[in-house]
């Protein structure tokens, strides 16, 4: 069976990637590994929202960990963007610096034995990959198989 891993975020252009992927999916008789992931700094935001609501309300929530918040948006991404059944899928959950993203991917997609990686990639001038790095192109030039990169 073939597994194909596609990078998830909150963006027009991951609902388009997600797409394609669960077409190649059903086409291959595959299924998707979803990696969803969340940043230090976004779970820090979450938590001080809920503490914030927590003091409004006078109410005390139940906060999830980060890695169940991360694999709640990947079930509710995917159910918004080809609904649930659709193809078989599982998520993958992380909390990682986005300097890591690159080599998450490539350790996800190894250990979930993927064939296919599809990302979004964005476009960066040379200096800017310089500096910054590129995501895109480290998983290109790493990923012992197919990748499929949509540019924003």
């Amino acid at each position: 069976m073939q597994r194909g891993l596609v990078v998830v975020d909150d963006s027009d252009s991951h609902r388009t990637l997600l797409r394609e992927a669960a077409e190649w999916a059903r086409a291959n008789d595959g299924e998707l590994v979803l990696l969803s992931y969340l940043t230090p700094k976004e779970v820090e935001e979450n938590l001080d929202a809920v503490e914030s609501i927590e003091r409004m309300e006078g109410e005390k929530y139940s906060q999830p960990s980060a890695l169940d918040a991360a694999r709640r948006f990947g079930r509710d991404f995917v159910a918004e963007t080809i609904g649930e059944g659709a193809v078989g899928y599982e998520i993958s959950a992380a909390v990682i610096e986005e300097d890591e993203l690159g080599e998450t991917i490539l350790q996800t997609a190894t250990e979930a034995a993927c064939d296919h990686v599809f990302i979004v990639g964005q476009k960066r001038s040379p200096t800017g990959k310089a500096l910054f790095g590129d995501v895109t192109q480290r998983v290109i030039l790493n990923f012992d198989g197919l990748v499929t990169t949509l540019m924003e």
